[in-house]
């Protein structure tokens, strides 16, 4: 295991125990009680925890319920108002008013659109409320953030394709499929990425992928097959593992064999199985239990007039220098599967080995 991995895990594993899960919530809803804490005695309050979209799958499998199960053992008392925008930005500032007007006292907010969302935090600083910034950065002048360095995703990206290109980094053309240019995580994964690449690839076709749709993903590589030739690309940079599904549905669909590396983010279930099947060359790992359950301390302290615990840095955005926390994201391989995402409890061996990945899963030693 390199330095890099380890220290990713031992900073995850570090934070997990700091803020041990509780349980789980679900669907949208205003939620309360729980297990008993000590330090929450006498602790009331609402709070907001305001998601931006469905279409990536971690924010309603993993965000929603691990925040919801520690912020319950934090404070039993507590109620949680849920909104999920479902990536429309007028809808979360809906949601955002709706809260307020409930009487929040902090909003957990992730952000549709970073910029726009400045207005979420206007109306909440008119009324005394605190608001911490939650895996996207948002601009105003916000109270705290947490997320993963995210210019670094976008580094260990970069670095894995050309690893995985070898010696054919420049035997052809790369396409780059970035998130969506509203998200303030898509232009840092991007600019990480360029760092690496420029330079040492030829980038024939680039896209900024509205709302990180696959479907929108899966058009934008077709219209590459279409302007470079299936045999010219030796590789893609996808900047989640939705839009990786989307490319390679579209190079499989060009009839693209063996396929050319491609990246991802999130970890998502089935980018671990096309890992494992050889479709897929990587993902990048962020441990999403340890930034969930910081985050619900956080907004406990914020809730109690008290500094958010775990900031030991600093990100500016258009106002501030905003106290953060950044989490230390890992890549995940083939080679590497068992030793992170499974070691962690993220996916079980029975979840990601179903049928169709049985015979990879056994290659990979994980059966």
């Amino acid at each position: 295991m390199n330095g890099r991995l380890r220290a990713g895990l031992i900073a995850g594993a570090a934070l997990a125990l700091a803020f041990p899960l509780a349980g789980c919530g679900g669907g949208e809803s205003t939620s309360g009680g729980g297990g008993a804490s000590p330090e929450a005695s006498g602790v009331s309050g609402t709070i907001a925890l305001l998601l931006p979209e469905t279409k990536t799958a971690r924010y309603e499998s993993q965000d929603r319920p691990l925040f919801e199960a520690k912020f319950k053992e934090l404070c039993p008392s507590c109620e949680i108002l849920y909104s999920n925008a479902d990536q429309d930005a007028s809808k979360q500032q809906q949601q955002a008013e709706a809260a307020l007007t409930k009487g929040a006292k902090v909003l957990v907010l992730d952000p549709v659109d970073g910029k726009s969302a400045a207005n979420i935090v206007a109306k909440a600083q008119q009324q005394g409320v605190k608001v911490l910034s939650y895996d996207r950065l948002t601009q105003g002048p916000i109270d705290a953030y947490i997320s993963f360095d995210n210019e670094r995703v976008g580094k260990l990206q970069g670095e894995g394709l050309l690893k995985a290109l070898g010696d054919k980094a420049k035997a052809g053309d790369i396409v780059m499929i970035n998130g969506d240019p509203t998200d303030n995580n898509a232009t840092l994964f991007k600019k990480g990425a360029h760092s690496v690449l420029d330079g040492k690839v030829n980038i024939g076709k680039e896209y900024d992928t509205p709302e990180w749709s696959a479907d929108n993903a899966q058009r934008e590589m077709e219209q590459a097959i279409t302007a470079l030739g299936k045999d010219k690309i030796v590789g893609v940079y996808a900047a989640n593992d939705g839009t990786a599904g989307g490319a390679i549905a579209a190079l499989k669909g060009a009839g693209v064999s063996p396929l050319p590396p491609v990246t991802g983010q999130d970890a998502e279930l089935a980018a671990i199985q096309r890992i494992l099947a050889g479709e897929q060359a990587l993902t990048i790992y962020k441990a999403i239990k340890p930034e969930a359950e910081m985050a619900a301390q956080m907004a406990y302290d914020l809730l109690q007039g008290k500094p958010p615990s775990g900031t030991t840095s600093t990100v500016k955005n258009d106002t501030k220098d905003v106290p953060s926390a950044l989490l230390t994201p890992v890549e995940v391989t083939k080679d590497n599967v068992k030793d992170t995402v499974i070691k962690d409890g993220f996916w079980t061996v029975d979840q990601i080995c179903t049928d169709q990945y049985a015979k990879a899963c056994a290659s990979a030693g994980l059966t």
